[in-house]
């Protein structure tokens, strides 16, 4: 039997969500809250969400609100989605880059499994077989220690190399035999282009910049107005002079175009 979730108790848990993750989870999400919770408390073996509001506020380290947090978002994602954004770099940032020499710094800012920073990646060295020479760095980060996991293995199924280059697939996979038959590894040279750190976007960022780019792509969906926009200005302070800031193309950022230069759809420049 599922355990009854009251408005009062939907409240607490979207309070909780939006003050640690700034995640604004609107109403008329309870039963999608009740499903995928309910899993939860049934597997901890507590009775009903007054128990498991408990736990949380109990939870001194913040792990089951880390857990909590995985469970209420969505981590869709693929290799190269939203293909103009990598012509452009293809077409213009790259060769930009390779003229003027120099260091390169990306930033996947909710990275999620993978795909996005290895395939940043990956169009980064078919650009450039030389990057990691030419001091080309990509950081990735996430709040889900989950999907930082997966994205450390760096396995995918078949299935989801399915918008990969046939030719890329060969030279930038590994396929596996098994128990991993059906599934690819990104080779290292790939995964040595990017590290990885946890982190959770409403928090102080440990890292200084600047960056060339910064990839925050179907991440502020989640976000109401004035979140959206204190996010973004922090991504701005860290951008270089120039450079260029890649959102998803769900998500506007009209009310800061006098201070970004619109380049294409959901690309600005500093």
């Amino acid at each position: 039997m599922q355990a009854r979730l009251t408005r009062s108790q939907f409240g607490a848990i979207r309070d909780l969500l939006y003050n640690h993750s700034g995640i604004n989870l609107q109403p008329g999400k309870e039963e999608l809250v009740k499903a995928r919770l309910g899993k939860r408390l049934r597997m901890l073996g507590l009775a009903d969400f007054a128990a498991y509001l408990n736990l949380l506020r109990d939870d001194a380290g913040g792990h089951e609100l880390s857990l909590m947090i995985d469970i209420l978002t969505t981590n869709k994602t693929s290799f190269f989605r939203e293909q103009p954004h990598y012509d452009l770099l293809r077409d213009r940032l790259l060769p930009d880059w390779r003229r003027r020499g120099g260091s390169l710094r990306i930033w996947s800012a909710g990275c999620s499994t993978g795909e996005e920073p290895y395939s940043l990646a990956i169009q980064l060295l078919a650009a450039a077989p030389d990057a990691a020479g030419r001091d080309a760095r990509i950081l990735a980060t996430d709040i889900s220690p989950t999907t930082l996991a997966v994205m450390r293995e760096a396995v995918y199924p078949a299935e989801g190399l399915a918008d990969v280059p046939g030719e890329w697939r060969r030279r930038y996979f590994e396929k596996l035999a098994g128990d991993r038959e059906g599934c690819y590894r990104v080779r290292s040279e790939v995964r040595d282009l990017v590290s990885q750190a946890r982190l959770n976007l409403m928090d102080t960022w440990p890292m200084g910049g600047p960056f060339d780019m910064i990839f925050c792509r179907n991440v502020m969906i989640y976000f109401d107005a004035p979140t959206r926009e204190r996010l973004v200005r922090r991504f701005m302070a860290l951008l270089r002079p120039a450079g260029h800031l890649f959102v998803g193309h769900a998500e506007s950022l009209n009310t800061l175009r006098g201070e970004l230069t619109y380049v294409q759809p959901a690309v600005y420049r500093r």
